[in-house]
């Protein structure tokens, strides 16, 4: 039978807690003992040089100091457990982090090397034959444009998103969404040219063949804002659902066009995404500086879908140079530097990263910057990696998000059912960023007939990149049985209770708990030696 736990009790604690012997961290570490035996040995010599003769009253005070440092020292020798595991270099399929699917799911084929598309699936894709060149993932990232969503107004095609919801967790992904209103090849859906809104441009513009809305024009806000509306009243909060793009003005919503309305439009058009995904990750298009800087204030993350581009010069004035002349520099004016703290940071490739190797761009270049970025995430377009970049990106895959080790752990070889168990945790990360959502992190006491779990009262959303110590008490139930039980180490799934994420340590066990050694519940308080 198991129960769960959790504990109400946090404080900083000796790490060796046995009754009025409290040795010092350094004399309560087996793992350490030659060491630690090196301390008693100066100790004693020390002790007799200052104790004087034999017999003296200070010779006597000090030796029952030695005896009771000596016997303190021997007790934490029994009574503790050290656990150091062992580090792994492995590539750690992680929730919410790493590379995504784009417009398909895990196991499916993948777009050419060269090539992609921007329309999201409407009906269930098929399997690839055999397993496609592209690493598991665990987002799927689709977008789909106005006019596939609802072609008639008022008309919303819920059931291509539900599928999407439904596909990403049978394929052990979540979903990430982007609603577009419209392309230079995709135009806004006919009945909304026709509703009496205002158009900027002329049939004979150079630009003439897509239908240019006025983003200032009420009807916009209305016709659009009430989209986000009823899918935020639909899918927000839904725990499979792992963020929503900010789409507002222009071509594929990324916020930039020829035709700009005023900051306050655009304010109004990124409002509408906050009141309707409060419960939900939202993340801020990077093009224009000024809402870039207004969504992060508001808690979006951000975003920018030209991860690679390292051209030096361009003759058009809405897709300069982006990686040497606009994303870090931006990163800058924006006051952006830190928002990856709170909220992640998702990039998208420019082109594929086969172009990227066809133009001789400089992969560590690239990659380096969207780690000094702290990414979370990457769109590659579901194109496939070159063979010789992909021990780069393995790399890479290895430093993006989060990376959690287990570097020491302690803990009693024995404790009293109903009683508080002295624990001693130290964590890394060594990603380049924290998780986003709060993975209850607990100790699992299991026998074979018995278990327990525990939480520890952590935030490790708050698990920046380096350590992080927990010192703390956790109560052991009460109605625990005697005997003798495995003790492990998990970071939870909120939504099942079940293991989520995978330590950069050896020894996951095959449900995903990572057993760290052994501990002994007893009955009755055992007597003070």
């Amino acid at each position: 039978m198991q129960q769960d736990f959790t504990n109400q009790k946090s404080e900083s604690e000796c790490r060796i807690n046995s009754g009025a012997c409290s040795p010092p961290a350094w004399l309560a570490e087996p793992g350490d003992s030659r060491q630690n035996a090196n301390y008693i040995v100066i100790f004693v010599i020390l002790f007799c040089r200052v104790a004087g003769p034999i017999g003296s009253p200070m010779k006597d005070f000090l030796s029952l100091a030695v005896f009771a440092l000596v016997s303190c020292f021997s007790y934490a020798q029994r009574d503790t457990v050290i656990v150091r595991p062992v580090p792994i270099n492995d590539v750690l399929l992680n929730p919410n982090m790493g590379i995504t699917t784009f417009n398909r799911f895990n196991g499916q084929a993948t777009n050419p090397p060269l090539e992609w598309s921007e329309v999201g699936p409407v009906t269930k894709l098929p399997q690839a034959s055999t397993k496609p060149d592209f690493p598991d993932t665990t987002i799927a990232y689709l977008r789909w444009y106005w006019n596939a969503l609802e072609p008639e107004q008022g008309k919303i095609r819920w059931d291509i998103i539900d599928l999407a919801l439904k596909e990403a967790r049978a394929h052990g992904q979540t979903l990430a969404i982007r609603l577009m209103p419209y392309s230079n090849k995709d135009p806004l859906p006919e009945w909304y040219q026709k509703s009496g809104a205002r158009r900027t441009n002329k049939p004979t513009d150079k630009d003439g063949s897509i239908w240019q809305p006025d983003f200032s024009d009420p009807l916009y806000l209305k016709y659009w804002g009430n989209l986000v509306a009823q899918a935020g009243r639909r899918y927000d909060g839904n725990p499979y659902l792992d963020s929503v793009d900010i789409s507002s003005v222009g071509y594929w919503g990324e916020g930039w066009s020829p035709y700009m309305p005023a900051f306050p439009y655009q304010k109004a058009l990124i409002d509408i995404w906050f009141d309707a995904f409060s419960h939900t990750t939202l993340l801020m298009n990077f093009d224009e500086q000024q809402a870039l800087t207004y969504g992060t204030s508001r808690g979006a993350g951000w975003r920018l879908d030209c991860l690679g581009d390292l051209r030096t010069k361009s003759d058009n004035p809405y897709f300069e140079p982006e990686m040497l002349d606009i994303y870090p520099q931006q990163v800058v004016r924006a006051g952006i530097q830190d928002v990856w703290q709170q909220g992640p940071v998702s990039l998208e490739v420019c082109g594929t990263v086969s172009e990227w190797e066809r133009d001789h761009f400089d992969l560590n270049y690239i990659l380096e910057q969207a780690l000094r970025w702290h990414v979370t995430s990457v769109n590659l377009k579901s194109s496939p990696i070159p063979d010789d970049w992909k021990a780069g990106f393995e790399d890479f895959q290895n430093k993006m998000g989060y990376r959690f080790l287990l570097r020491r752990l302690e803990y009693p070889k024995t404790i009293v059912a109903g009683s508080m168990m002295p624990i001693h945790m130290w964590w890394l990360n060594a990603g380049v960023a924290p998780p986003y959502i709060n993975y209850p992190l607990a100790v699992q006491l299991r026998s074979v007939s018995d278990s327990a779990v525990i939480n520890v009262p952590v935030d490790v959303r708050k698990w920046l990149p380096g350590d992080a110590v927990y010192d703390g008490s956790l109560y052991v139930p009460d109605t625990l049985p005697e005997g003798t039980y495995d003790f492990r180490v998990a970071m939870l799934d909120p939504r099942s209770g079940k293991p989520a994420i995978r330590f950069a340590i050896a020894g996951r066990d095959p449900d995903g708990w990572y057993t760290e050694g052994q501990i002994r519940v007893s009955a009755e308080q055992r007597p003070q030696q």
